[in-house]
């Protein structure tokens, strides 16, 4: 019988599209500190020792964008001359204005309306302790393990990337991890078997058991297997602003509406209803209504409340999908003012999702599992 096999990606702040993320998100931080009424969209591409800060910023906050910048760099580790990507020798550019007047007549404190349309997704599964699905929550742990050998170890470089493949029973359990992928940009002088040895011992075996795996059952390990890894970075790959959505999320295994998160202000829902919905669905998890819940939120441009609230329980919910979409509906204020009234998301809160995940990290406010109770009660189960 052919496997069923599920496989999920993630990376270190490193890499070059999260260093663009991280300076994206730093920027908007250094905004809410200020003025928790910024309209921010801020945009950044990196590249070999280049910089290039794009977006829509209208706030009252004086921030320079060109030191938030660097501080950001520093901060992930690119402080050397020899990677290409240095913090103190960087060359910067800004191109920011005001946001259009067009886009703010919708989503002005009067109106309240969304700040684009789109489609926002948000999911739970009882696969881990934080609700996640096992292939991602797996993939950033060993990210996140990577990112902590990088800042301890003068041989790693900051950029890196981890990929786990679980394999499933046809009733959808978890049967085990088929394959983990490791590749970690070094110094020339970290000899490739001693690198291997090492992520091998200090990354992989620690996370594995972390999640209850052996190493040793593991049938196909993978690091760094083009071999030398020396050329990354900003200096080896061009980085973006929101190309990867799929890492900040759930690793595919839940859908995606497409919009990214990073540099953007709570009042535009590709952000703020993306946290929202795995609020909810994970609500509906901690609750016990079902095993694994998907809920879709869309909404209109300059309209407050959303077009349509959809729950999709996989088959396992003890109650309707219906059922369910209509709990949310009455417990939960989905307007965009709504959701960062109850999310509490004026605030610099940003930055350390681009390093390390938006979803299952516990000290986030859309993490928490506060309403499940009353789903529980109001469900009557």
């Amino acid at each position: 019988m052919e496997k069923k096999l599920f496989t999920s990606e993630c990376v270190t702040n490193g890499h070059p599209d999260k260093v663009a993320d991280s300076i994206s998100d730093a920027i908007l931080d250094a905004c809410l500190a200020q003025d928790p009424n910024a309209r921010v969209a801020c945009e950044t591409m990196v590249t070999t020792n280049f910089c290039l800060i794009c977006g829509e910023i209208t706030t009252h906050a004086v921030v320079d964008y060109q030191a938030v910048a660097r501080e950001a760099i520093r901060k992930i580790g690119y402080t050397r001359e020899e990677d290409g990507f240095n913090a103190d020798t960087v060359q910067i550019q800004c191109r920011i204005h005001t946001q259009s007047a067009d886009i703010a007549l919708g989503t002005n404190d009067q109106v309240g309306g969304a700040g684009d349309q789109g489609m926002m997704f948000g999911g739970a599964c009882t696969q881990t302790p934080e609700l996640m699905p096992l292939p991602v929550a797996l993939a950033r742990a060993l990210s996140n393990r990577l990112t902590e050998c990088i800042q301890s170890n003068d041989l790693l470089r900051p950029d890196g990337k981890t990929q786990v493949t679980v394999e499933y029973g046809e009733d959808g359990s978890v049967v085990g991890v088929d394959t983990v992928v490791v590749s970690v940009m070094h110094a020339p002088a970290f000899q490739i078997d001693d690198l291997r040895r090492y992520i091998r011992k200090d990354v992989i075996a620690p996370v594995l058991e972390r999640y209850d795996f052996d190493i040793a059952n593991v049938p196909h390990i993978h690091i760094n297997p083009t071999g030398n890894f020396v050329i990354g970075g900003p200096n080896g790959d061009t980085g973006l602003t929101g190309r990867k959505i799929i890492v900040d999320t759930y690793g595919g295994y839940f859908s995606h509406g497409g919009g990214a998160f990073s540099g953007k202000d709570p009042t535009k829902v590709d952000r703020s209803a993306a946290y929202m919905a795995r609020y909810m669905a994970k609500n509906l998890v901690a609750a016990g209504l079902a095993t694994q819940v998907q809920v879709q939120l869309a909404y209109a441009i300059g309209v407050a409340e959303p077009v349509s609230v959809r729950v999709d329980s996989r088959g396992t919910g003890k109650i309707s999908d219906e059922a369910m979409t209509q709990l949310l509906r009455r417990t939960c204020d989905l307007t965009p003012a709504g959701i960062i009234r109850k999310l509490d998301l004026r605030r610099p809160i940003y930055a350390p999702t681009a390093a390390v995940g938006h979803f299952g990290v516990e000290d986030r406010p859309w993490e928490r599992t506060d309403l499940a109770q009353t789903l529980k009660e109001l469900a009557g189960i």
